[in-house]
């Protein structure tokens, strides 16, 4: 469905993310994974992008068979670095034969084993340029759907990495707006004043879609730390900091970790967020969890909830 009618039709998105396994063994846990989470009935799925080759083709592969074996609805990730223009014509083509219907236009990091890459030789440098190029061959008339795809891009409620300028990353992030953008999915955060300051400061410029607030509950040690690396730029408040650095062990991190994240979804709905991305890591308990701990079993419990 085209991300326009999902709003349409949903006053409040519940989405899930998850990433393209490595192996084929990781594939068939992944999917056991997914199976639990597609009882709680997502808005939409998203499925993160890797520029290498296997990678690549990968993402390729869970999304057409999220599509063609489950009743969820898949968007890719689709990234600038490592791709001429002709690589990205042919990716976006194979979607729209499928009729996938959305994607997540990025500006993407190189891979860790092409640290050289010559990024001169990409197709685009930026995501308002990639952006721009699904959007014109969307509506080429490729796609089933005469409007061609919906596209998302990204926000940072605590900040671009590269763009230290709060104002000029704005200006970034309204250039891909005026190129089309249909949504924004934010960078996972773990205070909803950073969310509600970036909801503003998106408003005050007159950026006016959509925007999805991400969450990643911590339920280890080793996700505490690695967090924090995945996400760059993200932080924990100092609250929260003080609280895990007294944890024991993982459980009791896990258990701060579930309460932290269930405590701001319902901030959030409580503050009129337009939808909640849960970064699943490829895991359903923890999401499984959290919807419990709010009241329901499915996204339209929930969605329901809200509106008490």
């Amino acid at each position: 469905m085209h991300i326009a009618d999902i709003f349409n039709h949903h006053q409040t998105t519940f989405s899930f993310e998850f990433f393209p396994p490595r192996t084929d063994e990781a594939a068939v846990h992944l999917f056991e994974e997914i199976r639990q989470l597609e009882s709680l009935r997502p808005t939409f799925v998203s499925v993160t992008y890797g520029a290498a080759g296997s990678t690549r083709e990968r993402t390729h592969n869970l999304v057409l068979r999220i599509k063609q074996e489950t009743s969820l609805d898949p968007i890719p990730h689709l990234t600038c670095v490592c791709h001429s223009r002709e690589e990205l014509r042919e990716i976006i083509t194979r979607y729209a034969q499928v009729n996938v219907s959305n994607i997540l236009a990025l500006g993407g990091d190189l891979p860790r084993d092409m640290p050289s890459h010559d990024r001169s030789k990409d197709g685009f440098r930026h995501a308002a340029g990639l952006l721009q190029f699904i959007r014109d061959l969307g509506q080429s008339g490729i796609h089933p759907d005469s409007r061609g795809f919906g596209i998302g891009v990204a926000g940072f409620p605590e900040g671009h990495p590269d763009t230290p300028n709060r104002m000029l990353e704005l200006e970034h992030l309204k250039a891909k707006v005026q190129a089309g953008a249909d949504y924004i999915v934010t960078q996972l955060f773990f205070d909803n004043d950073d969310f509600y300051d970036f909801r503003d400061r998106c408003d005050a410029v007159g950026i006016k879609l959509p925007i999805i607030a991400g969450i990643m509950p911590i339920i280890s040690k080793a996700s505490m730390e690695a967090i924090p690396k995945l996400a760059l730029g993200a932080r924990y408040p100092g609250k929260l900091l003080k609280k895990l650095l007294k944890c024991a062990d993982d459980n009791s991190i896990r258990r701060l970790g579930l309460d932290w994240a269930t405590q701001q979804c319902r901030a959030l709905l409580d503050n009129n967020v337009r939808g909640i991305h849960f970064y699943t890591m490829n895991r359903a308990t923890a999401t499984v969890e959290i919807y419990r701990r709010l009241g329901a079993t499915t996204s339209e419990e929930l969605a329901e909830l809200t509106s008490i």
